[in-house]
């Protein structure tokens, strides 16, 4: 669960009747992520690059699928893939600038 409004169990309220909504809460396991979570980041990309280089037909078979994305998965453990993050300190100060409040020296 990341940190947005929505993603709350009292969403599911306001979404289904109170019966509903319980049956469904029941059946989830949450796990909240941190509020400033770089390894979720790295997650997506992670999903992003299995999608693009295994997921990227059909597979009918669930067995199919499930050995796919173990030989990728070993393939990517193997050659220890890395992340090159291109978004450097300084192109974020550029880019966020007006996020940040500027402070005047003297």
């Amino acid at each position: 669960m990341d940190n947005l409004n929505t993603h709350k169990p009292s969403s599911l309220d306001e979404a289904f009747a109170p019966d509903e909504a319980r049956r469904i809460l029941d059946k989830l396991e949450i796990h909240s992520t941190p509020m400033h979570g770089g390894w979720l980041n790295m997650a997506e990309c992670e999903l992003s690059v299995l999608t693009k280089q295994c997921l990227s037909r059909r597979i009918a078979e669930k067995s199919t699928l499930v050995r796919e994305v173990t030989a990728w998965e070993s393939s990517r453990n193997t050659t220890e893939c890395c992340i090159d993050w291109r978004f450097t300190t300084t192109d974020a100060r550029v880019k966020l600038k007006r996020l940040y409040p500027s402070i005047q020296l003297g």
